[in-house]
């Protein structure tokens, strides 16, 4: 097989119907407003406050920066090249089939293990509101729900994201407005703080700040979903570019809008900022009656949104892989515009990853929690490298100048990747994100292997 031919057109083996283009352009842009708010930013972010204090707003600048950059790469090349396999058919247009295998499997199983653990965390709000109830039956009504309404159709997919986004974004957005009133002394019952909780701005060093970056880097999961659904929409390259345009002032208002409003209304060192959340604290310090309810209910749609769209993403993924020649043929059988087979074994697998959590919590299940620990940061590797490769293919293929064009390339594109290698530094220093990134070097490697054999394969045949 000629390699210049594989860079060109992966190769697709198609079984029974194509996927449909039943996304609206509405639902597209709720999931690209309401996909940066994952129940990370709501729980996780309580440690990376009492690790960096109130340089958590430095944290998730600088973090927020890499992904703003890399959701450029992302959308230049899937405004240019439209796929529901997303990145994992750029690394395969770029770099050939191997990266296409390793990107795109390694994250089917992230996707997949997240659906566990999304369905866990929403079962354990539930049972709190219904005691008595065993959780796992939670995961399995919650599992059911999402799964049969990927099964019948995406445009079920793109409903439940358009209201649990739309929930989502109400409820931050009424929170930042909250806070801000309460930071300017204009809120009844509340005083300003001013800036006596920023005093101590490094408490602890610039090892604090370490950890609170790498806190942060984690909350930003769910950026790859829209440009996944995005090829089942009516106008994938309005709907790319519409999202990647949107990032910047997305992410600087969710995320560091409501850290500098955490940090200024509630000491870094409140045990209330760990123990029960930074936005309840923060929400109590204003005095929001029923603060911690109130916030249980926004973190389970968070989880259930992310449940939601991460089933989808992992079914789009393996069928895109096996569409390309990289997996199972019985995955890309599509009825109805809808790959159901491989909705069916997505969401089997992450329900086997809740099972495996209880059977096995000490040692298989903490070891696959490791295998995925870093996977999101070897996926924006592969983004970037692939934007250095096709940038100069999009420019001569483009009939006129491409919708979305990274900005300065090369230039930003290798700052990120410096970006991305002093993070992979600053996890090898840290014992415990040392062994996430071993897991989860290792399994990539081992995946680009089996790809190459595969790739190795299939050119001889």
């Amino acid at each position: 097989m000629p390699h210049s031919s594989t860079l060109e057109t992966p190769p697709r083996q198609r079984s029974g119907d194509s996927l449909s283009h039943g996304l609206k352009q509405r639902h597209l842009s709720m999931i690209a407003l309401g996909g940066v708010i994952g129940a990370g930013l709501f729980v996780g972010s309580g440690a990376g406050i009492a690790a960096a204090g109130p340089s958590i707003v430095v944290a998730y600048a600088v973090s927020g920066a890499l992904v703003m950059l890399v959701m450029r790469m992302l959308g230049e090349m899937s405004a240019a090249y439209p796929s529901s396999g997303s990145f994992s058919a750029h690394a395969e247009r770029a770099m050939g089939p191997w990266a296409g295998f390793a990107a795109g499997w390694s994250f089917w199983v992230l996707l997949c293990t997240a659906v566990g653990l999304e369905g866990i965390g929403a079962a354990k709000i539930a049972q709190g509101w219904l005691p008595g109830t065993p959780q796992w039956a939670w995961v399995a009504l919650f599992m059911l729900v999402f799964c049969g309404a990927n099964l019948a159709a995406v445009k079920n997919f793109g409903e439940f994201e358009f209201w649990f986004a739309a929930l989502k974004v109400g409820a931050i957005g009424l929170f930042l407005v909250l806070g801000g009133l309460a930071i300017a002394g204009v809120l009844p019952g509340t005083h300003s703080p001013g800036a006596s909780h920023l005093g101590d701005f490094l408490p602890n060093g610039s090892e604090g700040l370490v950890v609170g970056l790498l806190a942060s880097i984690f909350a930003y999961g769910g950026l790859e979903t829209v440009t996944i659904a995005a090829a089942e929409s009516q106008d994938p390259v309005k709907g790319v570019a519409s999202a990647v345009r949107t990032a910047m002032w997305r992410i600087a208002l969710f995320y560091i809008g409501s850290m500098a409003v955490i940090v200024t209304l509630v000491p870094w060192n409140a045990k209330s900022v760990v123990t029960d959340g930074p936005y309840v604290a923060a929400l109590r310090q204003i005095g929001i009656p029923g603060a911690d309810q109130v916030m249980n209910v926004v973190i389970l749609v968070a989880l259930l949104s992310a449940m939601n769209a991460n089933i989808y993403g992992s079914s789009r993924i393996a069928y895109s892989l096996v569409e390309r020649g990289q997996g199972p043929k019985v995955l890309a059988k599509a009825s109805g515009g809808v790959p159901r087979i491989a909705v069916l074994v997505s969401s089997v697998v992450g329900f086997g990853c809740v099972l495996l959590s209880y059977w096995r919590p000490d040692d298989v299940f903490a070891w696959l929690l490791n295998m995925i620990g870093a996977v999101i940061l070897v996926v924006w590797i592969f983004i970037a490298v692939s934007q250095l490769l096709l940038r100069r293919r999009i420019e001569r293929q483009a009939a006129k100048r491409p919708v979305v064009r990274m900005w300065a390339f090369p230039y930003l594109t290798w700052i990120a990747l410096a970006g991305m290698a002093a993070i992979f530094v600053l996890m090898a220093r840290e014992p415990d994100t040392r062994l996430q990134l071993l897991s989860t070097g290792g399994m990539t490697l081992f995946l680009a292997a089996v790809g190459y054999a595969w790739q190795r394969a299939r050119a001889r045949s």
